[in-house]
């Protein structure tokens, strides 16, 4: 097995802040009714943006939701209208995409479950969250997996991941020079025919209070395809290393870039800011 492991330094987040916070949006959208052509309303008659209901009841099991649709663009005049070839021949049209979700559990109290699948002609991927205990956040899960419906097994992979928060929290509170967590709180594999991968992430605290976070991944070859996989990783060890690294801490800038523009607003102040962020993520209607 290959194994790449990196190290940034991260931002920390208060984590009375960050449960306040999402017990603030779980009620918002406890809270939330059904208005017309299926716009999803905050209690104050504010449409959450870009969500709308296609099917079922308002926050009931298998309630379908779908993206709100953009306006259409004029059509062009006939003889501007492009055709279906060019000087340099035909034009392939892109095929269109469909994205919907599905709402598979909603009890604040417990648990939250939404499945997403977006297809098109040539692949389909299927997503499902689930968020333990909402109101005061104790777990995150993640599946997922995709194929080409006209394809073989080498179209298909899938994927598990769990973040147990409760864990993550323990992680960061200890000593900055006690040893890091025996467990990942964070981690992830991800399967296909030609290989397996795992990832984990596990956090410790710095002597200034910030997070280091230390994510390593490993990837083997399955089958008759492990000797071969070994031999290509060992020309292009270095050039994987460096994608690992810089994917690692561009994530750890937009993180650190994400938090520096929170306010850590508390009470109504919050409230109103996440519900401004539903209603009006781009703050056009305040221009």
């Amino acid at each position: 097995m290959a194994r790449f492991e990196h190290t940034v330094t991260v931002a920390p987040v208060d984590r009375g802040w960050f449960e306040e916070a999402a017990c603030v949006m779980v009620s918002l959208l406890d809270a939330s009714r059904e208005g017309r052509d299926g716009a999803v309303l905050l209690a104050d008659g504010r449409a959450v943006d870009g969500l709308r209901l296609l099917k079922g009841r308002h926050l009931q099991p298998g309630a379908r939701y779908t993206s709100t649709p953009e306006a259409p663009e004029r059509p062009a005049p006939p003889e501007a209208a492009p055709g279906p070839e060019t000087a340099s021949g035909p034009v392939a049209q892109a095929a269109p995409v469909s994205e919907a979700t599905v709402l598979r559990e909603w009890r604040p109290s417990r648990s939250i479950e939404v499945e997403n699948l977006m297809e098109d002609a040539s692949f389909s991927v299927r997503t499902k969250i689930r968020l333990r205990d909402p109101l005061t956040p104790r777990a995150l899960e993640l599946s997922l997996s995709g194929h080409n419906p006209k394809g073989g097994s080498l179209y298909r992979f899938s994927g598990r991941g769990k973040a147990d928060l409760a864990a993550w929290w323990t992680a960061v509170d200890r000593l900055p020079a006690a040893p890091p967590a025996a467990r990942a709180p964070v981690s992830g594999k991800a399967v296909h025919r030609l290989g397996k991968a795992r990832l984990t992430v596990t956090p410790r605290p710095a002597d200034d209070g910030s997070w280091r976070v230390s994510v390593v991944l490993g990837v083997r070859g399955r089958w008759l395809l492990r000797p071969v996989g070994a031999v290509a990783l060992f020309f292009a060890r270095g050039a994987v290393t460096r994608s690992f690294r810089e994917a690692v801490e561009s994530a750890a800038e937009e993180w650190n870039t994400a938090l520096a523009e929170l306010t850590p607003l508390h009470g109504e102040a919050l409230r109103a800011e996440i519900a401004d962020a539903l209603t009006d993520p781009d703050g056009s209607k305040a221009l």
